[in-house]
């Protein structure tokens, strides 16, 4: 379960947004300047609000009126960006590896035999193991870094336009593996576009912004059939 309320001034934008969600593949949808990025970064611990409150699995996160805002290293979520920032000089294998660090100490010790084999199949990428990053396509390099991310152990994985890099191709490559991974891992993500294609295809749970605040939240299918939110919801960029 993912609680967030928080309200932020940058400059002349104002972010007032709050919302739920039970878990699956919570999208966040807008168009550019709507403050989809200052959620997820306030989300994540990269920005401390004026004012809010984020909760998630039960463990506050950030709580302005009680003083309490985790350090981004504490929170274990896991942050996938636009491009995969994978070490160059290391293979696949050492990179994903190197996610196992960020684990806390008793579930990096204690994980369950096969989970990198297990991330391994679920992203495709056992082929790709010897390689380093110069040698992979964009939709590669993405699957290695969501491979990174999850093997930290995160309670949630934040996933800032991780397809907003790629050319059609390589986007109609990663999103299978983006489905299996909303279907399969059992963790909550947090998806950041402004693609309703993508959003159509790969949330369960909708939040639409304008203008630092949340215009709609709910299930996809119900909020993408309102009439209402057609000048949100409609475009394609």
């Amino acid at each position: 379960m993912l609680s967030v309320a928080v309200h932020h001034r940058l400059g002349n934008f104002v972010l007032d947004a709050a919302f739920d969600s039970a878990g699956g593949l919570t999208a966040l949808f807008g168009p550019s300047g709507a403050g989809k990025t200052s959620l997820i970064n306030a989300i994540a611990g990269l920005l401390r609000p004026d004012h809010g409150k984020i909760v998630v699995d039960g463990a506050v996160l950030t709580d302005t009126e009680r003083g309490v805002f985790l350090p981004a290293r504490k929170r274990r979520i896991g942050y996938v960006f636009q491009e995969g920032r994978l070490f160059p000089h290391l293979t696949v294998r050492q990179n994903l590896l190197y996610g196992r660090w960020f684990a806390p100490p008793m579930e990096r010790k204690g994980g369950a035999p096969g989970e990198v084999d297990h991330v391994i199949e679920l992203l495709g990428i056992g082929a790709l193991l010897q390689r380093r990053p110069a040698h992979l396509s964009g939709g590669e390099k993405q699957r290695v870094a969501i491979g990174r991310a999850l093997l930290a152990r995160p309670r949630l994985l934040v996933m800032d336009e991780p397809l907003a890099s790629l050319d059609e191709a390589r986007k109609t490559e990663i999103l299978p593996y983006i489905e299996r991974l909303r279907d399969e891992a059992r963790v909550p993500i947090i998806y950041v576009s402004h693609q309703i294609a993508e959003v159509a295809r790969l949330a369960t749970t909708l939040v639409v912004l304008s203008e630092g605040r949340v215009a709609a939240v709910g299930p996809t299918a119900r909020i993408m059939g309102r009439i209402d939110l057609f000048p949100l919801t409609a475009f394609v960029r």
